[in-house]
């Protein structure tokens, strides 16, 4: 059973850095796509990141675009998600996924439905 354990959120101001990580125990995820989401209170889940299976491709939603970056490890069958740049709309539950569909991605048509496993999340809190 795979399971995924999110560290690294905090608290931070405008303009700071921070590195999310998300180990993946229980088995391999090499082969897999995985990606970032983050929710913020009173609003829906949004989709942040995404990495292709053994790192052959990186998708971030528009409103983080040069500001974040993914990347994996996949001998420490880990994940990052490289935060710089940070804004107070930043702020929220920051959790990674991983999907199981191995076709072709095409992650701006992908959902949170699409993710079959989740981690429990890690607070970001921006302040202006």
């Amino acid at each position: 059973q795979v399971q995924l354990v999110e560290s690294g959120g905090g608290l931070v101001q405008t303009g700071d850095s921070l590195r999310l990580s998300c180990v993946a125990s229980g088995r391999s995820l090499s082969n897999y796509a995985m990606g970032w989401f983050r929710q913020a209170p009173e609003k829906e889940r949004e989709f942040v990141a995404a990495i292709s299976g053994s790192g052959g491709g990186t998708w971030n939603t528009k409103s983080v675009e040069g500001r974040f970056t993914i990347a994996r490890d996949d001998a420490k069958n880990t994940i990052y998600l490289q935060m710089n740049s940070l804004k107070p709309e930043d702020t929220a539950v920051y959790y990674c996924a991983v999907t199981y569909y191995t076709g072709s991605y095409n992650f701006d048509a992908m959902t949170s439905a699409d993710f079959a496993v989740w981690g429990q999340g890690t607070q970001v809190t921006v302040s202006s």
